[in-house]
């Protein structure tokens, strides 16, 4: 185990959560709700992971302020190919980048509220602000490679989402890693056997794995995280954290 050249410690994290705005999450995953949640889990780091939107990212970071949680701004991108990828940042004006880079590529269709689910905006206090119209449980003109360069360059944190899964997973959808694509790290699922997801897929066996919860519902949250040696909660210590550099490191999945 590294030694640490600066205090770290050690942090319970679940970096991949959804909201009410996300079609398939329930209506109780609010902003207030899930920060409180997350600290009765023992949470000291969350990501809010909606799709394809970083329209409440902003509301839940409001609404952790002077509790225990730390909250990083996200969005669970879909590529043209149909492979998940999260896209983890400090703060919410970057992800609304991101979501704005999404948005120019994503298919001009309506959202079908009785088919996919309601996409609720939403303030802190979990206030309805208003609905999203667009559809947003869908595939943006954007391969792979590009999603993740294009994360990388409003310095963000690329993670291919729930690799271990046939349905979005990068290996289960492409078979393989694109070529010239660097990866820091990837997510697995809640209850995937990591040793098993290593000998499976032998292309990401070396790579670091951070396991999270893909919460839906409340009850979920937490249920599946990751412990995460830090200095500080941001994404640039969970880079060196998956890099292992300056004592930060991850517990072995």
């Amino acid at each position: 185990m590294p030694r640490a050249s600066a205090p770290v410690r050690k942090c319970r994290v679940d970096l991949h959560i959804h909201t009410a705005l996300s079609p398939c999450a329930e209506l109780e995953m609010l902003p207030d709700l899930i920060v409180m949640k997350a600290a009765a889990e023992g949470l000291d780091l969350i990501a809010i992971c909606d799709h394809n939107s970083a329209e409440n990212t902003a509301a839940c970071i409001e609404a952790a302020r002077g509790t225990p949680v730390r909250v990083l701004a996200g969005i669970e991108c879909e590529s043209r190919e149909g492979v998940h990828v999260l896209g983890l940042f400090d703060g919410a004006e970057s992800a609304g980048a991101l979501q704005g880079f999404l948005w120019e590529r994503l298919p001009d269709e309506a959202n079908r509220p009785e088919f996919f689910g309601a996409q609720m905006v939403v303030s802190a206090q979990g206030e309805f602000v208003r609905y999203n119209e667009r559809l947003l449980a869908t595939g943006a003109d954007a391969s792979v490679e590009e999603l993740i360069a294009k994360i990388r360059s409003l310095g963000g944190l690329a993670l291919p989402a729930h690799v271990d899964k046939t349905y979005a997973g990068l290996l289960g959808v492409l078979g393989l890693v694109p070529e010239g694509v660097r990866l820091e790290g990837v997510e697995i699922s809640g209850r995937a056997d990591a040793r098993d997801v290593r000998e499976r897929f032998p292309q990401i066996a070396k790579l670091p794995f951070l396991r999270a919860s893909d919460a839906h519902r409340l009850s979920e949250i937490g249920q599946a995280h990751t412990r995460v040696w830090l200095e500080h909660r941001t994404v640039g210590e969970l880079k060196l954290a998956l890099s292992g550099l300056d004592g930060r490191h991850l517990e072995d999945n």
